[in-house]
């Protein structure tokens, strides 16, 4: 009886490895991908520029369903990550809430790409010159989305900190503080050059794939 019950045991284990690692890998590769998207249509669209226009924008005009489509890959792909920081962290401090709040800034995504931000500050090609000083009802919705979900991403950082601190990973706990501060930053001197929030947006995306990779991809000792 051992003999037969010892090949189907061996075969539940290794079909699991590949999967375990899918949401852990779509969490990772979240921020990358929709950075690399934003900055190639940026670089090569007519009338963009970086200094006066947000990537958000890049979803207005003929080409736009290329960034509409990179919101709506973008969520699911950090609402993986998000279960597979669940997954990792299980009852560990910051494994409850953690999850919860990225969970929040990935369906902030998904809003996103549904309600497009409005035309201003020149793109797409005949829009008004002047930035964007009134905002239309899917343009609220879509800021609304943006400022609550970067919000709920700059939480979920500092509950991690909290997690790498009771592990004395103090350079990660230390880098988990900082990434928030760079992101309000970024947004706050958005008002002198739109480039500042596009860096502090992305530094929240990047920091959010290495913070993935660190917990579900831990180093082995």
């Amino acid at each position: 009886m051992p003999q037969t019950l010892n090949p189907p045991a061996a075969l539940d284990v290794s079909p699991a490895r590949p999967a375990s690692r899918r949401l852990p890998a779509a969490g990772i590769a979240a921020g990358p991908l929709f950075l690399v998207a934003g900055l190639a249509q940026g670089l090569t669209r007519d009338g963009f520029d970086f200094t006066r226009n947000a990537l958000s924008q890049l979803s207005l005009g003929d080409l736009g369903w290329i960034q509409v489509t990179a919101f709506l890959l973008t969520g699911p792909l950090v609402i993986g990550g998000a279960i597979a920081i669940r997954q990792a962290l299980r009852d560990a401090p910051g494994g409850t809430w953690a999850p919860r709040l990225l969970g929040a800034f990935g369906v902030s995504f998904l809003v996103a790409g549904v309600f497009r931000a409005d035309p201003g500050a020149g793109f797409p090609a005949g829009a008004p010159e002047d930035r964007v000083t009134s905002l239309s009802a899917h343009g609220t919705v879509h800021m609304l989305a943006g400022t609550v979900g970067y919000l709920a991403l700059c939480a979920a950082f500092l509950v991690l900190a909290r997690h790498f601190a009771t592990r004395r990973q103090r350079g990660w706990a230390l880098a988990a503080r900082l990434v928030p501060v760079g992101v309000l930053a970024g947004f706050a001197a958005s008002a002198a050059t739109v480039a500042a929030f596009t860096a502090g947006a992305g530094l929240g995306l990047l920091g959010l794939s290495a913070v993935t990779a660190r917990l579900t991809f831990p180093a082995r000792r």
